[in-house]
């Protein structure tokens, strides 16, 4: 079956929550799992996702605290060392019993987890790795087409590209500032590809999940570096998916080939926008190979990882899309959320989520999922940030809902 025009998605606002796989299965020796490119990362405090959340094992007692919680959607994403490992199997049993549940799979392909075995041959600075990529989505597509609600191919290609490989900060630890580009076009490559994939096994509904800042210039003089960052950090990634199109600023720095962007514009059902927070930029200070430097945004209040509560600014970042891309599909937020040391009144992650559901429903988007379900490892920052409406102990596996859970609940509810 294939794709011939865009499926009908709910007409009612859709209430999620996010995870990641990498973050909460755990289960590496056990199950198989082939190695990424984040099981030898340095992480704070030298912990590892080798066990993370045992989500792996524990999946039935998550979807009763989804159940619980009344959302309509899970997104949750697929293990690609997993699967290369010949594990599709545990993604059965997860859609199976959201199903059962009444909650809608939302399937993310790759969030950030590369397989090792693909780094080493050169990872996403490799233009062959797009279509690896694809190959890996289509043998999903075909074994969950029929049950997923809607798909994602890449979760914030942005992330991987200026973290993963332009400043180091995540994996695969390359620090290549503007010799980091071609990921960018490969990743989006990557998307093309995937959406090609899926189509042709006839899924319901594919969209992205790009992450999206409003680029703040420090003063009137500092335009030009927040627009030279918004170039990198937004319209590196929307523009080609969108539009067909790369910034000016930064095509002639791509390995663009004839018919990579009728590739990567391909029609999508749904377009999902992950959002935490604004960035300040000002111009460089001499000697930076970057046209910009970030200035720090300290008249709002701050989350656990220091980062600025400005609800606003989705707003803001819904409006610039929509003026930007007359055609834009349905907007989803596709993660939103924050980071606070545990208290048992849970009011400053209370405060966050309410100020930026609100925001949410004034931009007009489609739906609202919440990052993140339960307590992470959270990459380089190991298990020290906790973004879970559900608190998890990490020696036990406990898990105990939050006040923020049950302000959750009651507001779906509502």
């Amino acid at each position: 079956m294939f794709w011939e025009a865009p499926v009908t998605l709910p007409d009612h606002f859709l209430w999620g929550v996010s995870t990641s796989a990498f973050q909460i299965e755990g289960a590496f020796a056990a199950a198989g799992r082939q190695p990424s490119t984040w099981d030898a990362f340095p992480a704070f405090g030298g912990h590892d996702a080798s066990v993370a959340c045992d989500h792996y094992h524990r999946y039935r007692e998550d979807v009763d605290l989804m159940r619980d919680l009344g959302v309509g959607a899970y997104r949750f994403s697929i293990s690609w060392p997993r699967v290369l490992a010949g594990d599709l199997a545990f993604y059965d049993r997860l859609v199976d019993e959201l199903l059962s549940a009444g909650i809608a799979p939302v399937a993310t392909l790759y969030h950030w987890d590369t397989p090792q075995a693909v780094e080493d041959d050169g990872g996403w600075l490799d233009r062959d790795t797009a279509q690896r990529f694809a190959s890996y989505a289509g043998v999903v597509a075909e074994r969950l087409a029929d049950r997923v609600a809607m798909w994602v191919p890449v979760n914030e290609p942005a992330m991987v590209t200026l973290l993963g490989y332009a400043t180091g900060q995540h994996a695969p630890g390359k620090a290549l500032l503007y010799d980091a580009l071609p990921t960018a076009h490969h990743l989006n490559l990557g998307h093309g590809l995937a959406v090609q994939a899926l189509r042709a096994a006839g899924v319901r509904a594919v969209g992205t999940a790009n992450n999206h800042t409003p680029a703040w210039p420090a003063s009137e003089a500092d335009a030009d570096a927040a627009g030279a960052y918004s170039d990198l950090h937004n319209w590196l990634y929307a523009d080609p998916v969108l539009a067909g199109r790369y910034p000016d600023s930064l095509v002639d720095r791509l390995p663009v080939r004839d018919g990579d962007l009728d590739v990567i514009s391909a029609p999508l059902d749904f377009y999902g926008v992950n959002y935490y927070n604004p960035t300040r930029l000002r111009a460089p200070s001499e000697g930076n190979p970057l046209p910009f430097e970030l200035v720090d945004i300290d008249e709002y209040p701050r989350t656990g990882f220091g980062w600025p509560v400005v609800p606003a600014g989705l707003t803001e970042v819904v409006s610039l899309l929509k003026d930007r891309f007359v055609d834009i599909p349905p907007v989803y937020v596709t993660e939103s959320g924050c980071s606070y040391p545990h208290t048992p009144q849970d009011t400053d992650r209370i405060a966050y989520l309410e100020g930026h559901v609100d925001a949410a429903l004034a931009a007009g988007v489609r739906g609202y999922f919440v990052w993140s379900l339960i307590d992470n490892f959270e990459w380089d920052s190991g298990y020290s940030q906790r973004f879970g409406l559900v608190h998890v102990d990490h020696g036990t596996q406990q898990r105990t809902p939050r006040a923020s859970y049950h302000w959750y609940r009651e507001r779906i509810a509502r």
